[in-house]
């Protein structure tokens, strides 16, 4: 099984560019994309770049793919889902840029460890705790939001595998049901592992 997000060591350019700088990078390019990438043939340009940007980086495609693997689904039904309410352009455009934000966002988590993204987060933050802000409580739900992102992902994996095993067709009844009851399992567990040290 791929874990969405596992780093990857290597040494190139983006493995060595520091964890703040490829966080903004990172906000700033979905934000980019989000305005800009309004057709297919801007779409096409804006995956050229995510290709390049794979490659400079020294990751197979292949290994990328597999990270992608358990969100395609998703994607696929936002897709039919914007052909109905819109076109297929628009659909396209859309899920483009939803796919290539992702894209985007395992490339960093696949070039970064996650404690140098929490601290990096931490130290932006850490002036506004002079004014009362939860610097430390931010820092344990970033943390928490990253570590569920995989575990999302296993939990989507496993009720995806047992719908198959029962030979049962996708529904929200059969998938999205399992998948947030799951989930918010998962959620009290983290909840109570929390209050038991101490943090509410």
């Amino acid at each position: 099984m791929t874990v969405l997000g596992e780093y990857r060591p290597g040494r190139s350019w983006l493995h060595r560019l520091p964890a703040g700088a490829k966080l903004v990078g990172l906000g700033a390019l979905i934000v980019t994309m989000t305005i800009l990438v309004d057709s297919p043939a801007r779409l096409g340009v804006a995956a050229a770049a995510v290709l390049i940007a794979i490659a400079s980086a020294r990751l197979s495609p292949r290994m990328l793919i597999g990270q992608l693997r358990q969100v395609f689904w998703v994607v696929g039904f936002i897709f039919v889902l914007q052909v109905l309410l819109t076109d297929w352009s628009r659909a396209l455009v859309v899920c483009g840029v939803l796919l290539m934000a992702v894209c985007l966002a395992v490339l960093v988590t696949l070039t970064t460890r996650t404690a140098d993204m929490l601290e990096a987060a931490t130290r932006a933050l850490s002036p506004l705790a002079r004014f009362g802000f939860p610097v430390r409580q931010v820092a344990i739900a970033l943390a928490l939001t990253i570590r569920s992102i995989p575990l999302l992902v296993e939990i989507t994996r496993q009720v995806d595998e047992a719908r198959r095993a029962r030979g049962l067709r996708i529904s929200p009844r059969i998938v999205a049901v399992p998948v947030i009851v799951s989930a918010l399992r998962a959620a009290d567990n983290f909840s109570e592992a929390l209050i038991a040290r101490g943090i509410d």
